[in-house]
């Protein structure tokens, strides 16, 4: 952002003069290495790790002595549930049951597979409802030697015998691919761009920056999980933050570049000054980005640090391409950078949003607005986002489970008839795990006490293991895995009865739902830090950018609550179920525990975007004039058409995860979309400008700076500056 004429010697603008004149060297090194970095992300790519436990928790000791003690209990399993209308023990249906057993059985990726007619346990007293259990030879299994089974099991339903195959593996391996929901996005961009440039080539330029810099860095993004895992939606969010912030910044560069043509500058000089004001602004405002984001390693949890940096080279390429890859197009493109324009019947400054003496723009009026009433404007906008945000109080996290999937997955199905037959709770296993002195340890009193305990439907008698060092045993809640009471039976279970009969024994509560409980609780502890390191790090580079104090904190309480009203609203979807269903989420549920988390960063450092273009002219009207209500209504009115296109290829681009199959990321492109759309009208609209009117000149206070002399201004255009 400059605060000056830029200068015409520095560092970015040898890179702009370098990137222009060397055009065909720059394009062909960005299209060879885009290709081979694809190509090696793609075919040596490290493989995705979703491991989210860890640490000193519960579930995580718990889960270090079954692995230690019980080799046998490695593997992942499925779980196959059956329900016949006439009975288990129908001829026919027995044949059809036995078969299908026995072709799970047959698969290279199972193990030995026990009959329901073998064990009673394993059906319902009325012989209607059964289930069994499919081991896993790997905890590795590829999903696509596991979809042959979800296929088995679904052709084997029908004439009154349904079948579903559930758990972890099965989930994944029915879960179709993200399908064109990207496309439409991209599709939606280009049709904004249009509108705002009306030219086809203006148009084109962002989107194939954008798309080119995403391919690169999710290519450098997959070689670098050999060093930093990530989990498997990384690529998703990444896909997302990268279009969304590579054609942003492409946008608001091409923008100045425009400008820079219509003021008589010769492209090569234009693309200089692109670069060395805005362009400047978007390295900025990505160090930004990549800051906040690499705030997620303050998390202390190995699956957000993998987010964190995979993400972050996802915009790090995307700012590398916006200050050499754009210029050199811009090198080819020169003149014609309004070519194939649809004819308007606006003058041609108007149609660009150049503001004119004759006709004030939409946005200078409403600025007026905003000012002549600064007060009143910034307690109502102030208002607005505290009601979006007071739903947040009530967030709930937790993981994804077979009973939030669509109702047509094999998985939903095997919940629902587990839940009839067995309880709720059976998808919600709890693992108790301790070391003992011997293979005859008595851990009698243990398993009554927790059989015993109010919440628990059943317990499995103690099976201690081969080495006679440790012993597990198995409880199952009367409520599900996504219900309150589930949670605060676990921390009932840890707290008051396990410490009461163990005698100073450690027995450890684990399994994936008290796991994922573990996660969530762990993630609610440290979210304060990140919180903290996140605001410290971006005031420090936004005070260093803007040279005020004022504006820094200004910015950093504004993203407060545009991120507060983003959670509040995604609560009342998600959570509470409004119109949680015509957006795509089956029933209501809680939060995804990693989605709050990754969404503060993203959105702290794409709200510093907004902010820093926005303040960049703001500030240089400021340099020049000295007065800060000229300075933000023009501000305001040169900024105002090219936020309102970038915030609306980002809502465009995040609402298109609603499209897709995995719940998580819809909750995250919901929540990103919300956020973006109040940012870009309630923040920079209405707050921004009211309180930086309420502030007068104590929005440049930074200390030790002197006074100085401003160009002076006539008093006609003040004049018009304060009409509306």
């Amino acid at each position: 952002m400059p605060t000056e004429t830029p200068r015409a010697d520095g560092a970015l603008a040898g890179l702009a003069r370098f990137c222009f004149r060397r055009r065909r060297l720059v394009l062909l090194t960005w299209i060879v290495g885009v290709l081979a970095l694809a190509f090696l992300g793609f075919r040596f790519g490290a493989p995705s790790d979703n491991a989210y436990s860890g640490g000193d928790s519960h579930s995580a000791r718990a889960q270090a002595l079954i692995e230690q003690h019980f080799p046998d209990q490695q593997g992942d399993t499925l779980t196959l549930a059956i329900k016949a209308d006439g009975g288990i023990d129908d001829p026919a249906t027995r044949q059809r049951i036995e078969q299908v057993i026995a072709d799970l059985a047959a698969s290279p990726v199972t193990g030995p597979v026990t009959s329901p007619y073998e064990d009673q346990t394993l059906v319902t007293q009325d012989r209607r409802i059964a289930r069994t259990t499919v081991p896993l030879t790997d905890m590795d299994v590829p999903r696509a030697d596991v979809k042959p089974l979800v296929t088995i099991v679904k052709d084997a339903s029908g004439d009154g015998l349904t079948l579903g195959l559930g758990g972890d593996k099965a989930e994944k391996a029915e879960t179709p691919p993200q399908g064109p929901a990207e496309g439409i996005g991209l599709l939606t961009a280009a049709i904004i761009l249009f509108i705002a440039f009306g030219s086809l080539v203006a148009m084109g330029l962002p989107i194939v920056t954008g798309l080119m810099a995403v391919l690169g860095g999710i290519g450098v993004m997959k070689l670098v999980g050999h060093l930093v895992p990530s989990p498997d939606f990384t690529v998703l969010v990444a896909v997302l933050i990268g279009l969304g912030v590579g054609i942003d910044y492409a946008l608001f560069i091409l923008t100045r570049y425009r400008d820079s043509l219509r003021e008589g500058d010769d492209p090569e000089t234009a693309t200089v000054n692109a670069i060395t004001t805005a362009g400047r602004a978007v390295l900025f405002a990505g160090t930004t980005v990549v800051i906040a984001l690499l705030g997620l390693i303050a998390m202390g949890q190995r699956m957000m640090t993998g987010v964190a940096v995979g993400a972050s080279t996802a915009v790090l390429v995307t700012m590398i391409a916006a200050v050499t890859l754009l210029p050199a197009f811009l090198g080819f493109i020169g003149y014609k950078i309004d070519a194939l324009r649809l004819p308007r019947r606006t003058a041609r400054g108007q149609a660009a949003g150049i503001p004119t003496r004759e006709r004030r723009t939409l946005a200078e009026r409403w600025a007026g607005v905003v000012q002549r009433r600064p007060l009143v404007a910034a307690i109502l906008a102030g208002a607005i986002l505290l009601v979006l945000a007071a739903p947040a109080l009530s967030m709930r996290l937790s993981l994804p489970d077979a009973s939030v999937q669509p109702h047509d997955r094999s998985s939903y199905t095997s919940y629902t008839i587990v839940t009839e037959g067995f309880g709720p709770g059976y998808g919600a296993p709890m693992i108790f795990a301790t070391e003992v002195d011997s293979a005859g340890a008595d851990l009698g009193p243990v398993v009554e006490a927790v059989r015993n305990t109010e919440g628990i439907a059943s317990a499995t008698p103690p099976r201690v293991s081969q080495d006679g060092q440790a012993a597990i045993f198995m409880a199952f809640p009367e409520t599900g895995f996504q219900e309150e009471a589930t949670t605060d039976l676990v921390h009932k279970l840890r707290d008051e009865v396990l410490p009461g009969v163990t005698g100073g024994q450690t027995v450890y509560l684990g399994g994936p739902n008290a796991g994922a409980i573990d996660f969530a609780d762990e993630t609610s502890s440290r979210l304060p830090l990140m919180i903290t390191v996140v605001i410290v790090l971006s005031l420090l580079l936004l005070v260093a950018l803007v040279r005020s104090v004022t504006i820094a904190l200004q910015a950093a309480v504004m993203n407060l609550l545009s991120i507060g009203a983003a959670y509040g609203v995604l609560v009342a979807i998600v959570q509470w179920g409004w119109l949680g269903s015509a957006l795509g989420f089956t029933t209501e549920m809680p939060i995804t525990v990693w989605v709050p988390m990754m969404m503060f960063p993203l959105l702290f450092g794409l709200s510093m975007d907004y902010e820093v273009f926005l303040i960049s002219r703001i500030r240089e009207e400021y340099e020049r004039t000295g007065d800060t209500r000229i300075a933000v209504t023009r501000g305001l009115a040169r900024t105002a058409k090219v936020i309102t296109a970038a915030a609306a290829i980002m809502i465009a681009i995040f609402t298109t995860a609603l499209l897709g199959p995995d719940v998580s990321v819809k909750q995250i492109g919901l929540g990103m979309a919300v956020a973006v759309l109040v940012d870009a009208t309630i923040i920079r609209m209405i707050l921004v400008p009211a309180v930086m009117e309420l502030c007068g000149d104590a929005n440049w206070w930074f200390p030790g700076r002197k006074s100085r002399k401003f160009t002076s201004v006539p008093p006609a255009e003040v004049e018009e500056a304060a009409r509306v």
